[in-house]
């Protein structure tokens, strides 16, 4: 089940955030201020999978026409399951419904299985931000149309 985020949820969302993006996690401060609202353009979902609770949750900023996949995340062993699918569909839903006429992200470039799984959601690489993570790695900047395009 998907769902908005509320306060209860920080501690697991904040436990997630640190298992699965490690150095580059928020602190569960952060976490915080966007699930209660301190941060008024951020958006939390997450997915709840029965007994096992929440075991993935995204975070979307939407100002104005652009909105930005600032996180999404799933527990290890739900991983190829659609939960990222789900979470991910949600997360453009709020986005259409907030807006916004396109979807951004970033992703390691390092990552083929997570820019696998974006291509295969319509998103396309529009640039490269060198030295982004706190490793050095490279990020990859992606767009998803969620309207179509302007004319010329």
């Amino acid at each position: 089940m998907i769902r908005t985020a509320v306060h209860a949820d920080v501690q697991v969302v904040a436990d997630l955030e640190q298992r699965c993006l490690g150095a580059d996690a928020w602190s569960p401060w952060l976490v915080e201020q966007g699930v209660r609202g301190g941060l008024p353009t951020v958006h939390y979902v997450v997915f709840e999978h029965g007994d096992a609770g929440v075991v993935g949750y995204a975070c979307v900023s939407i100002v104005a026409d652009i909105a930005e996949l600032q996180r999404i995340a799933v527990a290890p062993e739900h991983r190829r399951t659609g939960v990222a699918r789900t979470i991910l569909d949600a997360v453009v839903s709020r986005a259409r419904a907030g807006r916004a006429d396109r979807l951004l992200l970033e992703v390691r470039e390092d990552n083929a299985g997570a820019l696998a799984f974006y291509a295969a959601a319509g998103f396309t690489e529009i640039d490269r931000r060198p030295r982004y993570y706190r490793d050095g790695t490279t990020a990859v900047v992606m767009l998803r149309r969620l309207r179509p395009a302007p004319p010329d």
